[in-house]
């Protein structure tokens, strides 16, 4: 239990247990059912410190949150993805912004690769108009 505790406050998700005494026992239940949709992504994080894999495969990490659990999340993914080796696949590209390197896809076809910075400097690039349409909405 000291395992998932620690992965817990990695994961920034420490404090379910504080909102549910019983906010550990759940994990083992039918899917996580009763936490939102951001609390699962969290604890799928806190799962994923305690595995240390050398590779990290995440997709649409904060799809579907709100601004709050994503700052948690984008917090926790910090911490997860440090020192090693991560494939994120984003729509929202404040997940992705503090990437090393970022590959940006149209049509299934790669058109830039650069980190958020070059990117962003490229006038008519692809990504610079898609950090343009999320900042107006």
């Amino acid at each position: 239990m000291g395992q998932v505790i620690r992965a817990a406050q990695l994961a920034t998700g420490h404090d379910l247990k504080s909102r549910r005494p019983d906010a550990y026992a759940p994990f083992a239940q039918e899917r996580g059912s009763q936490f939102s949709s951001g609390q699962r992504q969290l604890i799928s994080i806190a799962r994923a410190i305690l595995a240390d894999p050398p590779i990290l495969v995440l997709d649409e990490a904060t799809s579907a949150v709100d601004s709050e659990t994503e700052a948690l999340i984008q917090d926790a993914l910090s911490t997860l993805m440090r020192d090693r080796t991560a494939f994120v696949i984003a729509h929202r590209l404040s997940t992705i912004r503090k990437a090393d390197q970022i590959v940006v896809m149209k049509d299934g076809r790669i058109v830039e690769i650069g980190n958020h910075q070059s990117l962003t400097k490229q006038a008519n690039g692809h990504y610079a108009s898609l950090i343009l349409a999320q900042s107006t909405n």
